[in-house]
């Protein structure tokens, strides 16, 4: 199983800032069992966004996973640029994304990241702090085969995808 780590940071893109989520990420697509290729970090602009994500895709990518760019933030514009690439939403996940922190971490609902797929690829949109990174992939990670292997056109698993 293969997925994309896609930072759509302005300070980490220009080498101010390490890129700790992405790094972060990576690392627990790995333990989840994906070959994490590539992983690359942009800044936050529109047009640099949907080109990360195509060309994540076009490298066969089943699963892509971007950090950053889902806040209030005049400069977050990764919702913006993930939502018109998508062929479907996937209203449930952000839905969960944001609402599984928020007793810990009440900001978390402020949180505008988009689900969905292209083609036979999952796109997810996390937030840019690891403590997002964190807490997306304990949404995700139960979630991940069951996704992949529907968008491969295999049948339901029993119990749900558990």
């Amino acid at each position: 199983m293969t997925a994309a780590v896609i930072t759509c940071s302005n300070r980490s893109a220009a080498g101010e800032r390490a890129d700790e989520s992405g790094e972060l990420l990576a690392s627990l697509l790995a333990q989840a069992g994906y070959l994490v290729s590539p992983r690359v970090v942009v800044p936050d602009e529109i047009g640099a966004i949907r080109a990360a994500v195509r060309a994540a895709i076009e490298a066969g990518a089943q699963v892509v996973v971007t950090t950053g760019g889902t806040g209030l933030a005049p400069t977050d514009v990764t919702p913006e640029a993930v939502r018109p690439l998508l062929d479907r939403e996937v209203p449930g996940i952000a839905e969960a994304l944001r609402l599984a922190p928020r007793d810990q971490v009440p900001t978390a609902v402020l949180s505008r990241g988009v689900a969905g797929t292209i083609g036979r690829s999952l796109v997810v949109t996390l937030p840019g702090s690891p403590g997002g990174v964190r807490d997306g992939m304990a949404v995700l990670t139960p979630l991940l085969g069951h996704i992949v292997d529907q968008l491969c056109g295999s049948d339901h698993r029993p119990g749900g995808g558990a």
